[in-house]
């Protein structure tokens, strides 16, 4: 079994074009009072249509809320990711340093800071690899607001979609804001 992250579509549209590399979580409802964790260091991105909006993202990157829905009763993976990084991230100077690493408007992510504040903002650098396209059935355990899921095949084989030279600089930036 692989674990599966569910992210909004245009999150994980951003990730594969290189637009995005950090994912800023506090994670859902149905998960632990201590917030987000991450529960796998690879991990297939999951895209999800709940809960994403126009005034969610910043103007410049709302072409990635265009990315087409599946059929009914499947989803396309494209993609996986492993953490390279990742950081409790307490400041606004701390988030607004990252707004170069994610698409999501300020507003949002303020927002996101503002609820249940006992659960630390949690920020996590990916290195995302594309993959063929996959459909796969949509199973009942998969709804609900739950960051992580299950499913067969292992995460690998992909092309990374920054490369090296790009990845390092990042991971860079990165830990000069979280440190």
């Amino acid at each position: 079994m692989a674990a599966m992250l569910k992210e909004w579509s245009s999150v994980v549209s951003a990730l594969e074009s290189g637009e995005q590399s950090v994912l800023l979580r506090k994670g859902g409802i149905l998960e632990t009072a201590s917030g987000f964790r991450v529960e796998a260091r690879r991990f297939w991105l999951y895209p999800t249509w709940e809960h994403q909006a126009p005034d969610n993202v910043r103007e410049e990157f709302r072409q990635h809320l265009e990315r087409g829905r599946p059929p009914r009763g499947t989803n396309t993976i494209t993609s996986y990711a492993e953490v390279v990084g990742e950081a409790d991230v307490e400041s606004a100077d701390a988030v607004r340093r990252l707004e170069p690493l994610h698409i999501w408007s300020r507003e949002y992510v303020e927002a996101r800071r503002g609820w249940e504040p006992q659960r630390p903002l949690k920020a996590v650098l990916l290195r995302v690899f594309r993959t063929p396209p996959a459909s796969i059935p949509v199973l009942a355990e998969y709804s609900g607001c739950k960051s992580w899921l299950e499913m067969d095949g292992d995460a690998d084989g992909g092309r990374p979609v920054l490369d090296d030279t790009r990845a390092a600089d990042i991971r860079e930036q990165f830990r000069s804001i979280t440190s």
